[in-house]
């Protein structure tokens, strides 16, 4: 095993220059070269290294990683903190919206959270070696199917601190080393958090180098990422609609594609008051910034209490963008709306904003999802067993709801523990992305001293 120490020496050699670096309380520390590219492709090595020493670890070694990173994330909360209200102030001063401000805010709740889900990741099955399927063949052969890591996973994401605590929690129970570029927004949260981690894997005697940040590089760190095919196995994309759209356009790494969330709600003729009621408005105003939260919402021209709904939402602070019959349900004096466009249809708005259109049908609402929807979440309200199943079985969306909140597409919502983001694709993983997401298959066939005739 290669010691701390001994990891930190063939970094420095590595770089052959000191840079800026990640320092951390055991003297772990992470230096950066002069070239981006050439930087980023030894950092991939020494993923590749260390990912082969995570692939002896067993699962209660790794488990104790994890309760390490837990432990350190809260004993250094201040730091962590600190960190992050500088992150918080810069992006004031820079005029970041307030949607990103609070997926970029990280404060003692939101902190004890991020530990909380490294410790559900740890009392979570290991799903390395998990056979998929095996049989003995007709000639002898004794065939499995098992899981194995996919080896270097590279993640791009923008804002999100407790992305770096995620997928770093992630892939190292399922036996990845990760590459990660957080982005200049939370630069200050995510080398406090990286530092922290490593010195957790240092302390159960893991390669610190499990956990790697490119951030140091910035863009072009994340341009050498994108380019590392053959060093990096596969990239994630986490964030709005412009990075990922880049990351798949740029990128000659694989990519599994996080999608944008412009989620609909449709509420049947048949749903319930009360029901309505409290979904529709947990789906939109839970937490607005996240990619799960409804955007749109369809309602039946047939449903009785579409005023008492959009009275709820106007209660709650939300800005109704309403089509002209939807204009009708409006509570009298209300002045939180404004007459919806065709833009608004198309509008992913993570704030307190709500399209709303009235539908003739459940054939309209249809419709109007499959011309808008971006395939992440969908949602139904009905009392009625043949739309819900018309509706599951038509809708094309990584998550469907029926009579639930969309705000319920989440890995540790759903009992993934963490996730890496809400995959959009359909090809691998698709929806929330887990232990088992960041594995791929290796077929181990044995015999005894079989030859093809």
């Amino acid at each position: 095993m290669t010691s701390a120490a001994q990891q930190t020496e063939a970094t420095n050699e590595r770089d052959e220059r000191s840079g800026k670096a990640i320092v951390s309380d055991t003297g772990v520390i992470a230096t950066f070269g002069e070239d981006p590219v050439a930087g980023v492709s030894a950092m991939a090595d020494d993923s590749r290294t260390s990912a082969k020493v995570l692939a002896r670890a067993t699962r209660a070694w790794k488990d104790r990683a994890l309760h390490a990173m837990a432990d350190r994330i809260e004993r250094k909360q201040e730091i962590v903190l600190a960190a992050n209200a500088k992150d918080l102030e810069r992006g004031r001063v820079n005029g970041v919206s307030e949607a990103l401000l609070d997926r970029l805010k990280l404060d003692a709740g939101r902190v004890s959270a991020l530990a909380d889900s490294l410790r559900e990741l740890a009392a979570l099955p290991d799903p390395v070696g998990g056979v998929v399927r095996g049989r003995t063949l007709p000639n002898g052969l004794r065939m499995r199917q098992v899981r194995v890591p996919l080896g270097v996973v590279g993640a791009i994401y923008e804002a999100r601190p407790n992305v770096t605590v995620d997928i770093a929690g992630i892939a190292l129970k399922s036996g990845n080393a990760v590459l990660l570029r957080g982005g200049s927004a939370a630069e200050e949260s995510n080398r406090a958090l990286v530092g922290v981690i490593r010195d957790a894997l240092a302390d159960v005697k893991l390669p610190v180098d499990l956990v790697q940040s490119v951030d140091e590089y910035g863009r072009e760190g994340a341009n050498a990422l994108m380019g590392a095919r053959g060093k990096v196995d596969v990239l994630i994309p986490r964030g709005g609609h412009g990075l990922i759209q880049s990351v798949v356009q740029n990128a000659k790494v694989p990519v599994i594609e996080t999608g944008e969330g412009n989620v609909h709600l449709f509420v049947d003729a048949t749903a319930p008051k009360q029901m309505t009621v409290d979904v529709v408005v947990n789906a939109k105003t839970h937490r607005t910034s996240t990619c799960n939260t409804t955007e749109t919402l369809l309602l039946h021209s047939g449903f009785e209490h579409g005023a008492a709904v959009l009275s709820a939402l106007d209660r709650a602070g939300v800005i109704l963008h309403v089509d002209e019959r939807a204009e009708q349900l409006l509570p009298p004096g209300s002045d939180r709306h404004v007459r919806a466009t065709e833009e608004d249809w198309g509008t992913e708005y993570l704030s307190m904003d709500l399209a709303v259109k009235v539908v003739d049908d459940l054939d309209e609402a249809l419709a109007h999802i499959d011309r808008w929807s971006t395939r992440h979440t969908e949602a139904i309200v009905t009392n009625d067993l043949a739309h819900a199943e018309r509706f599951v079985a038509e809708i094309d969306a990584a998550a469907v709801m029926v009579n639930a909140s969309t705000r319920f597409t989440d890995g540790q919502q759903l009992g993934l523990g963490a996730e890496v983001g809400i995959s959009t694709q359909k090809m691998h993983a698709r929806g929330p992305m887990g232990l088992e997401e960041l594995t791929t298959t290796k077929w181990i066939v044995q015999g005894d001293g079989h030859v093809r005739p």
